[in-house]
């Protein structure tokens, strides 16, 4: 029997086009990235999430010469929000890349948490990808692993 998967998502030629809400986090992500420590990659990420109350986090990502020690920007972010804002659920998540000629989109172990945060909050996540001037958005980290790992 052969099965079908379709992937819903929005898709902005620049931050113009994009709601306010979703541009503001993106140029969040993008101060975020300017923290990063990408001394081996030179490839910086940066992050920031909006929470239920408003509030907006920052992570950016942190390589390590003890490789693979280092966070990215998304589970940084992720992490501190889960620990010192546990009570206020992450609405949307953000993600800027330098260089940036293309969108930056969250590797699978960032994906990966980013289900695990929507599970024990019981909500989704908005996820706000954006690089080379162009963003595509999901509802869902569902809507970027479809074949998720649950114990």
């Amino acid at each position: 029997m052969e099965k079908r998967v379709e992937i819903n998502y929005r898709h902005y030629a620049s931050l113009d086009e994009m709601p306010s809400d979703e541009r503001t986090l993106v140029v969040e992500a993008q101060q975020a990235l300017k923290k990063a420590w990408a001394k081996y990659s030179n490839f910086q990420v940066g992050a920031a999430v909006r929470l239920r109350s408003g509030k907006i986090l920052h992570g950016a990502n942190s390589e390590s010469e003890v490789f693979p020690s280092g966070i990215c920007a998304e589970r940084s972010v992720l992490y501190y929000a889960e620990a010192n804002h546990a009570n206020d659920p992450v609405e949307a998540i953000a993600i800027a890349s330098q260089p940036s000629e293309r969108e930056c989109y969250p590797c699978g172990g960032c994906r990966q948490v980013i289900l695990d945060v929507e599970r024990r909050q019981q909500s989704p996540i908005r996820i706000i990808m954006y690089g080379g001037g162009t963003a595509s958005v999901v509802e869902s980290a569902e809507h970027l692993l479809p074949f998720t790992f649950q114990l």
